[in-house]
């Protein structure tokens, strides 16, 4: 390799030519909860407040979008993040003996 400048996201291929590689945004997923019939609407506030970090009133609107609807979106992040808040909300719900059921989505 030489002390050739290399902008920041290209490669130096082998023949001194420079590639730029295109950066791409990660894909997005939906994190959703789902009602059922034995959670209790204070546990999922209690979920959307501390797993989600949604403020009272914004898990308030969620948890009756949930009741109401079936289901409701918690928020939209990348695959390795919703992938770990359904994990926590699975554990957390266990913990507690619901059957609150959390799954995501691709945007």
């Amino acid at each position: 390799m030489s002390d050739e400048y290399i902008p920041e996201g290209a490669v130096e291929i082998e023949s001194g030519v420079v590639v730029e590689e295109e950066l791409k945004e990660p894909s997005m997923y939906r994190v959703i909860l789902h009602n059922d019939d034995y959670t209790t609407m204070d546990f999922v506030v209690m979920v959307l407040e501390q797993i989600f970090r949604k403020s009272s009133e914004e898990a308030e609107a969620i948890m009756l979008s949930v009741h109401e609807k079936g289901s409701g979106v918690c928020g939209v992040y990348p695959k390795e993040i919703a992938e770990f808040r359904v994990a926590q909300v699975a554990r957390r719900a266990n913990e507690a003996g619901f059957p609150l059921r959390c799954t995501m989505e691709k945007e």
